[in-house]
């Protein structure tokens, strides 16, 4: 069946008189199964056409453009909290950290906090502490947090000091905030 033949028929089907129900008068039930036919090529395209239409759009815009920095990636988030585990203290303070392509966030000293992790090549365990700081030998624990992505790799740390004295001689700015 050639395809203008295919239309005069669906333009048949569509004109065909019906009876209760809406089924065609017809008895070969040829005209009801080309109306079903013809609903579900309809359905299907505009179907398609929602689906598919957005995605002909993006083939056609223009390439990508380049990346706006060649710089890896270096977001951070650290959280401080009383207790003796992330997953028991509730976060007191909560800071952002970005230090590459320049730093930034709402960390109070991200200079000193960016050059204090370079250093330490993104270690946070690798931080020097300061040994002429005095604390007391109270025990209130704390604990303290840094999750992101430093130069591209993803980065998860966790750490408890006896009290705040001992966290902030644990690094001269990363978690001093």
């Amino acid at each position: 069946m050639s395809f203008g033949a295919g239309l005069g028929r669906l333009a048949l089907a569509a004109a065909a008189p019906t009876g209760p129900g809406g089924t065609t008068l017809e008895t070969s039930g040829r005209m009801h199964t080309m109306r079903n036919t013809a609903r579900w090529a309809a359905t299907l395209g505009l179907t398609a056409t929602a689906v598919c239409g957005p995605l002909a759009g993006a083939s056609l815009a223009s390439p990508a453009t380049a990346p706006a920095s060649l710089y890896a990636p270096s977001a951070l988030v650290l959280t401080v909290g009383h207790g003796e585990s992330a997953a028991t203290a509730t976060p007191l303070r909560a800071v952002t950290l970005t230090c590459a392509p320049a730093p930034s966030g709402t960390h109070p000293a991200a200079d000193a906090a960016c050059a204090e992790l370079r250093a330490a090549h993104g270690d946070p365990s690798a931080l020097a502490a300061d040994d002429s700081v005095m604390c007391t030998r109270e025990y209130a624990p704390v604990v303290v947090t840094l999750d992101g992505v430093w130069q591209g790799r993803r980065l998860s740390y966790e750490r408890t000091f006896a009290n705040e004295c001992v966290k902030n001689a644990g690094s001269a700015s990363v978690f001093t905030f």
